[in-house]
């Protein structure tokens, strides 16, 4: 016979065991709409869906603790080639990583330099 009633424990440590299980989390809630929409976002700009998430997130805390609009932060973005998103978004994961390993990656400078015009004796 199932019961949908909770399930008592005769544990005395229960208690306990519920409060540092939870110790270093705290609930934190964000509005549907803009969750997807952060996501959706990054999915649609080439991102695969543990990266679109993993952004999604350092944004979403980002801007509840800065006290800023999610969706200024996508509208800023959207104007950026897939090369400045990629910066920007290496520079958020960054800031949000341990200070041990930072995420990277090269660029090419296209500029002329002065020196390699031809001299003539």
């Amino acid at each position: 016979m199932s019961s949908n009633l909770p399930v008592q424990s005769n544990d005395s440590a229960d208690g306990t065991k519920k409060f540092f299980d939870q110790y270093f989390t705290e609930a934190i809630s964000y509005p549907s709409n803009q969750v997807d929409a952060v996501i959706g976002f990054f999915e649609n700009k080439g991102f695969e869906k543990l990266a679109a998430r993993s952004t999604a997130t350092v944004i979403l805390q980002q801007a509840k603790i800065d006290n800023v609009n999610v969706f200024e932060i996508i509208d800023t973005l959207k104007g950026l080639t897939k090369i400045q998103l990629s910066e920007i978004v290496a520079e958020i994961l960054n800031y949000d990583r341990n200070k041990v390993s930072t995420l990277g990656f090269r660029s090419t400078s296209v500029s002329e330099k002065l020196e390699r015009r031809n001299i003539v004796e």
